[in-house]
């Protein structure tokens, strides 16, 4: 099957060849120009109402002053965040969505991070922040007296991707570094406090008439697990469960774990109720583990378990065990909380596997049949205790009397180990459905679910830089979902309240949509154009700081250093950038 990226890119040659046939039979107009597949339209109209916009340069200079002192905050942390990013792809390369390469183009469908269902809302977006971006620089040649030779809209073939203002090269350079700083800020400037005020509106009013729905949100059903053969969907709302009605996750598991019934009905926000027939289901596994995704087990040491609090009562009470799975299989395994042993911890330094793993059965007599069990046992332990830890390598039953030591992370002491989720390295399920974190990211963008938590008490500034991890936070956070926004299966899982209620849900979520990717496209056009490297604004800014600071030094030629210099950072940014792209996947 071709991929979406291979029909974009046989596009992009077709344009490019049907470009440069009809420049060579001239039926193109002269304001129209090609450099392959980037299309320029070059206009002089739109001059005089910047003229006129223009007319209070006090109040102008005073914004652009604001803007040149917070650009170059960011241009610091633009070159630092680069910096930062290319050492980390050289000294530890870790290919993953993050740095695919397809998702460095902002480009709906081929990038993971922007679904197709929400391009109307990133284009219309991205189509404001050109027209703040460049109507800020287009805006500033006039206040500083810079003539306009001409401006206009770029594109990707029919796609629009920037805007540009071509101010008078001979004006500009006369012009005094003060006024030249001001102009190439001005459009990232613009592009920040638009992405102000749009997510002022979202955290606020917007996001404040959104609640989640009643019941349990269903990201996807765990494949092989009892829910997803029961036909239970991604995008379904679990409500109750044997007649009792459940609120959120929490209570689900609460309900499950309170019944032995191998047997429940599971009924649906607008869909049938299912019936689920619950058995003991592998759901995650280290490599290691005795046991392997997708398996079901049937018995431990011959008692037959059908749910997962059978199944912990079973490995509470045998250390070690024999288990068997559905299809015969036999394994005898120990019982207990899979950890790894850090290296040159109390742990290892009395014997055990340095920077391998071990599994910890016992603390001190008490036993320790899961991760959770060994954390708590080792909760309320003092650096300097003496802790017995019994635990198995490799099959063979090893004990060691090990002294807690000191840790910058907690308050308690440590044993020197990383604990892993679940038992023996494997986590099991009786239902099997994945929750989408709907109330979490409500709470992100401002909302008020019923049960807030500290993200709740996030700044302003803050809640700015989530809004910037969310459509990647899957990845980067470890919530398994990206917030895309109000759009597909999260379409069922909230609902509209208040006097915007009256609107109804479809034009509140796109609202929401509209301002959630409005918001994050200006901040990204804003930061990136901040790096300091030709030819964006923050390159511009480079050197004309740099030439400032050149001027004050008692040194024969600044224009040589000052070129210098700003070669050096930029060819610095672009290695840096291609690296922070490419290095992962060439490095592994």
């Amino acid at each position: 099957m071709v991929s979406t990226l291979t029909w974009v890119l046989a596009g992009l040659v077709a344009y490019t060849l049907l470009a440069m046939a009809l420049r060579t039979r001239g039926v193109v107009p002269d304001y129209i120009r090609f450099s392959g597949p980037i299309t320029t339209i070059h206009t002089q109209k739109g001059k005089a109402v910047l003229d006129w916009l223009a007319r209070p340069k006090r109040f102008w200079r005073a914004w652009g002053n604001l803007g040149v002192g917070f650009g170059l905050v960011v241009m610091v942390g633009s070159f630092l965040l680069v910096a930062l990013g290319a050492y980390q792809a050289l000294v530890n390369p870790q290919p993953s969505a993050l740095n695919e390469p397809r998702n460095a183009l902002a480009i709906p469908g081929v990038n993971d991070f922007l679904p197709l269902s929400v391009a109307p809302e990133i284009v219309l977006g991205l189509l404001l922040g050109l027209v703040v971006h460049e109507g800020g620089h287009g805006l500033f040649c006039r206040v500083e007296d810079i003539d306009i030779e001409s401006m206009g809209l770029a594109l990707l073939a029919i796609i629009p991707i920037g805007a540009f203002v071509e101010p008078d090269e001979n004006e500009l350079l006369r012009s005094d570094r003060g006024a030249q700083a001001r102009m190439y800020t001005a459009g990232v400037t613009n592009n920040f406090a638009l992405a102000i005020i749009t997510l002022l509106l979202l955290f606020g009013p917007v996001a404040g008439a959104i609640a989640v729905v009643d019941g349990v949100p269903v990201g996807s059903p765990i494949n092989g697990t009892p829910a997803a053969d029961a036909g239970i969907e991604s995008g379904d709302v679990i409500t109750a469960v044997n007649g009792q009605s459940v609120e959120n996750q929490q209570e689900l598991e609460s309900v499950l774990a309170e019944s032995d019934a191998q047997t429940v009905e599971v009924a649906r926000k607008d869909a049938e109720t299912v019936t689920v027939e619950r058995s003991v289901v592998v759901s995650a596994a280290l490599q290691s583990a005795p046991l392997g995704t997708g398996e079901t087990i049937v018995s431990v040491n011959g008692t037959a378990v059908a749910t997962s609090s059978e199944f912990e009562q079973a490995a509470r009470n045998h250390p070690v065990a024999t288990v068997e799975t559905e299809s015969g299989e036999t394994v005898t395994t120990p019982l207990g909380a899979y950890v790894l042993v850090a290296e040159d911890g109390p742990l290892a330094g009395e014997g055990a596997p340095s920077g391998e793993g071990m599994i910890i059965t016992e603390v001190n007599g008490e036993r320790t049949h899961s991760g959770t069990a060994l954390m708590q046992a080792l909760e309320g332990g003092e650096p300097g205790d003496q802790v017995l830890i019994t635990g198995y390598v490799d099959g063979a039953r090893e004990t060691y009397e090990v002294t807690m030591a000191e840790s910058e992370q907690v308050d308690n002491g440590i044993i020197g180990v990383s604990i892993q989720q679940g038992i023996s390295g494997i986590q099991v399920s009786d239902f099997g459905i994945d929750a989408y974190p709907a109330a979490a990211f409500l709470e992100f963008i401002g909302g008020s679910p019923d049960e807030p938590t500290s993200v709740s008490e996030f700044s302003f500034a803050q809640r700015i830089f989530s809004t910037l991890l969310l459509p990647f936070i899957g990845v980067a956070g470890g919530f398994g979902y990206n917030f895309a926004g109000f759009t597909g299966i999260a379409t069922n899982f909230y609902t509209v309240q208040g006097p915007l209620g009256a609107l109804g849900t479809t034009p509140v979520f796109l609202l929401a949509n509209v301002l959630f990717w409005a918001g994050w496209i200006n901040l990204v056009i804003g930061q990136f154009n901040l790096i300091p490297t030709f030819p964006l604004d923050g390159g511009h800014i480079l050197r004309a700081a740099t030439e400032s600071f050149v001027s004050r030094l008692p040194v024969s030629d600044g224009r040589r250093v000052t070129t210098a210099v700003s070669i050096a950072i930029t060819v610095s940014m672009i290695s840096g950038l291609l690296l922070m792209v490419f290095g992962p996947r060439l490095l592994t």
